[in-house]
């Protein structure tokens, strides 16, 4: 078995949600799922089939971002692993539990515009993610004036009352 760390592909504050499906149907229903969520969403979506004809599976509302999640779901090469591309000013708060309730949706491993590095296990078989690495180490705690920013920012923009 090898072990590689595999990073996405991304323009620095673009989000993606990454996780593990486990049926063809994925791309269809995280597709309408996305369009029924948010209205005028823009993202992209590829899948990686594992079985029959093992094609990456693609769809989405915006052709460069189905590009991306088409690159990066190649890179990874995991059986049975989508990636969701969002769209400038789309965020993954939004859809995320809409994501998770799709029925092939069996495990979501990050949602994030961090740099990230996909943990992959390559075996004779395959491929399969066993983790991933979202961000930076943190730096220290917070103080008291960083808890304050904190709940300052979250009712700036709308996520708190």
């Amino acid at each position: 078995m090898q072990l590689l760390a595999i990073g996405i592909e991304k323009p620095e504050n673009t989000n993606f949600i990454l996780g593990q499906s486990h049926f063809i149907k994925t791309v269809e229903d995280l597709h309408e799922t996305l369009v029924g969520a948010v209205p005028g969403i823009r993202f992209g979506l590829a899948f990686c089939e594992a079985s029959g004809k093992r094609l990456v599976r693609a769809s989405g509302t915006d052709d460069g971002l189905v590009d991306l999640a088409t690159r990066n779901a190649q890179n990874i090469g995991a059986g049975h692993s989508f990636i969701v591309v969002l769209g400038d000013g789309f965020f993954p708060v939004n859809v995320l539990n809409a994501v998770k309730a799709v029925p092939e949706v069996c495990r979501v491993f990050c949602a994030t515009a961090n740099p990230t590095q996909v943990l992959v296990a390559e075996t004779d078989q395959g491929r399969g993610i066993i983790g991933v690495v979202d961000g930076l180490p943190p730096l220290g705690v917070e103080s008291r004036e960083d808890v304050q920013w904190r709940k300052d920012l979250l009712r700036q923009i709308g996520y708190k009352a």
